[in-house]
């Protein structure tokens, strides 16, 4: 290893180190100001960080999707060890079941005078729909093959989000094929003169406080919703379990844990994540199309997994942000005739290589955390008196 690679790890560790050692309450001083300075920066957007060839507020609002996701495949994932290549087929899903409830151009659509949708909540109604369909599809898909390891799991998770984006190319009576469903659903929040439909209204879109702006803030509330359902979750037994299973299955198993089980629990709960990540994009966009949902950008939500750190939340979020953030940074950049912008994949794939050679683990590894509630033990049993030897 070369002094420079030493030194970038040992001042990352330092910093870790040093986060490790801040007590809860003091960190979650720090997440309270964190949470509101990014949920301000739309408003208030530092020149270094606007993104000049697109709205930053839009950028903030796919970064809040991207994030949901990179936190449902990190249950599934980093949590419980299971390599998923397939995950854009559940936020498909959730994606679909907005659309074909919601748009006029759908045979399934609720909003006409005889469904059961109202115009103003029909958004929402659909959102906890969208999450139980997407979860039974995890259930229905992870009872027969979450008896597979490695890589047979992964082929088939590969060949679930394929089977979604075909079917809903192929079938035009139903998904409009490649045409897509328009018109989707959205809220309609703050109606007024200015916005007659509402802030989340793709008409809201000048100054900064424009629909992207709105649906950021949305994303970002319902971020730190599943921050606590997963953290509650990670503390729990099943969390443990979890653990176990990533870990060593076999002991796990020897060791009374029902594996199946628990990995079966990950998954479903994994994949209503992710059906509630595709229900927002479909409310933000308000067009769900078979293209969105290729492999490419399967591929780009486990990227934000690897890099941020597996099994840490909040690492997720951060390689989450860097998947989104640094195209549409790049977006208009032209370096010797090129656009910058149309070179993400390269960007990112020389990424995951400098990251292997200095943060194999990811930016955030778990196992930093796990060790350092070790280390704390471990000084306050040090920092303990002695008991004074009994007299002669």
């Amino acid at each position: 290893m070369s002094w420079t690679q030493d030194r970038a790890r040992t001042t990352w560790q330092r910093l870790l180190d040093r986060w490790d050692g801040l007590s809860r309450s003091q960190k979650w001083v720090f997440g309270i100001i964190l949470f509101l300075g990014v949920g301000l920066s739309p408003l208030f957007t530092p020149p270094f960080l606007d993104t000049p060839g697109i709205s930053f507020g839009g950028t903030m609002a796919q970064f809040a999707m991207v994030a949901i996701i990179a936190i449902g495949l990190n249950v599934v994932v980093g949590q419980a060890g299971l390599l998923d290549l397939g995950y854009v087929g559940f936020y498909a899903v959730g994606a679909y079941t907005v659309a074909l409830l919601t748009s006029p151009e759908s045979p399934w659509n609720q909003m006409s005078p005889n469904g059961f949708l109202s115009t103003p909540w029909a958004w929402l109604s659909c959102v906890p729909l969208a999450m139980a369909v997407t979860a039974l599809t995890g259930l229905i898909l992870g009872f027969p093959t979450l008896r597979l390891r490695g890589d047979y799991l992964a082929i088939v998770t590969l060949g679930f989000g394929e089977i979604i984006r075909l079917l809903a190319d192929n079938l035009s009576d139903i998904t409009n094929g490649p045409r897509g469903l328009n018109e989707v659903a959205f809220p309609h929040f703050l109606e007024s003169e200015k916005h007659p439909e509402g802030v989340f209204s793709v008409s809201n879109s000048g100054g900064d406080a424009n629909y992207g702006t709105w649906w950021f803030w949305l994303g970002l509330v319902l971020i730190v919703a599943i921050l606590l359902l997963v953290g509650n979750l990670e503390r729990s037994r099943v969390g443990r379990a979890w653990i176990a299973v990533r870990e060593d299955e076999d002991a796990a198993e020897v060791m009374g844990v029902n594996a199946f089980r628990f990995k079966l629990w990950a998954f479903t709960i994994g994949a209503a994540i992710g059906g509630l990540s595709g229900a927002l994009y479909a409310g933000q966009v308000q067009y769900v199309a078979p293209p969105t949902f290729n492999i490419i950008n399967s591929m780009l939500f486990l990227c934000a997994v690897v890099l941020g750190g597996q099994g840490n939340k909040l690492g997720v979020i951060l390689g989450a942000f860097i998947i989104v953030y640094l195209p549409n940074r790049l977006l208009g950049v032209h370096f010797l005739g090129i656009d910058m912008g149309n070179l993400k994949y390269l960007f990112f794939g020389l990424a995951l290589v400098v990251l292997m050679i200095f943060r194999p683990q990811g930016l955030f590894p778990a196992r930093q955390q796990l060790l350092a509630y070790g280390k704390a033990a471990r000084d306050l049993l040090r920092a303990r008196p002695t008991d004074k030897e009994p007299t002669q």
